[in-house]
């Protein structure tokens, strides 16, 4: 009889601690419940890219980027170091229309974003979504109850960490081929090395690698001075030349937020916009090869968000090559080894 009774306790005490846990966790559990449909939505959706290929509406155009991806995919399995999976061997259909959108929130005189915690992956400084009013709730909510300044953005690709297979997703065939190439190698970066809380580091990596990869496949597949080499090189230059203003913009308005922390709030928005002025004015100032960056500013003011993500795909990019040419001789693939063996990855 007193086993039972034990036993019994020990039951209720169960069933009370998981109704604790689920009133504590229930936006965190419901959160996870729509990211759960909406990620089984695309992936069931999706068909293999052979039978896509094979379909009569499938354009020539659309087939060369497929097989672009399968080449990309190859040659980072091969000789980037690049963990082997079935991501990518599917497609979704968009119809045109973004399939994920990313609220991203900030506080509006600092360099502080808002973090969101959850397990497995850690802290973020994002949430996505696969319902644009989703997204737009919760950034009304955090608008509106944190004094934040929020933003939402498409996502153009996202990895699951290995939790599903990946699909490519139809608008990435809009990409140039080095564009493509290095979207698909960032990815899957992302699948074979990801940090638990140091997003920073993982998208700044992601991005590096997957440049470096790109420009590595076309110099294999068309050689090294080939004209499709030289014209992605020419677009990561002006890519270079905007992130590094942005990088140094986002320089002038930490100092700017510094200098005036204990100003009243009056006062901290008249600066911030005149430091946004002067930043939106001596952009025009800047001299790219394309027009893909010209007149970025005519109908746009950035937020804080914006400049917090150009920090965090793009501040350790210095830092990245600095080791890959001193440490590993420029051998991407001996770099990414490495640091597979250093970082404890999810």
């Amino acid at each position: 009889m007193k086993v039972k009774k034990i036993l019994k306790w020990i039951g209720l005490s169960l069933i009370a601690a998981l109704v604790v846990l689920a009133i504590l966790y229930w936006q965190l559990i419901g959160y996870g419940w729509l990211q759960l449909k909406g990620q089984l939505r695309v992936i069931q959706q999706a068909i293999p890219l052979e039978e896509f290929m094979a379909l009569p509406t499938t354009t020539d155009a659309e087939r060369e980027k497929v097989q672009i991806i399968l080449e990309a995919k190859a040659f980072a399995f091969e000789q980037l170091g690049i963990n082997y999976s079935e991501n990518y061997s599917t497609i979704y259909d968009q119809q045109g229309k973004p399939s994920m959108y990313v609220v991203t929130a900030c506080d509006p005189y600092f360099f502080k974003p808002r973090m969101w915690h959850f397990p497995v992956v850690g802290s973020v400084p994002y949430k996505g979504f696969f319902d644009l009013e989703k997204a737009r709730a919760e950034a009304t909510k955090i608008k509106e109850n944190e004094n934040l300044e929020v933003d939402i953005r498409t996502a153009g690709g996202w990895s699951t960490l290995g939790w599903f297979k990946d699909p490519v997703l139809s608008n990435m065939l809009r990409r140039s081929e080095g564009d493509l190439a290095s979207l698909i190698i960032h990815e899957l970066t992302h699948g074979t090395l990801f940090v638990k809380d140091s997003v920073t580091f993982n998208e700044n990596l992601a991005s590096f690698i997957g440049d470096k990869g790109a420009i590595l496949f076309l110099e294999q597949k068309y050689g090294k001075n080939a004209r499709q080499v030289e014209e992605f090189k020419q677009s990561l230059n002006d890519e270079l030349i905007f992130k590094d203003y942005m990088l140094r913009a986002a320089q002038h308005l930490d100092s700017v937020y510094r200098a005036i922390k204990n100003e009243p709030i009056e006062t901290k928005e008249q600066l911030k916009r005149e430091a946004l002025t002067k930043i939106r004015g001596n952009y025009d100032t800047l001299t790219f090869q394309s027009d893909r960056y010209a007149g970025y500013f005519n109908d746009f003011v950035p937020k804080n968000t914006f400049f917090m993500s150009m920090l965090r795909y793009n501040s350790q990019q210095e830092l990245l090559e600095q080791q890959l040419q001193q440490e590993f001789n420029g051998d991407l693939l001996a770099y990414l080894t490495y640091l597979k063996k250093r970082f404890p990855s999810l």
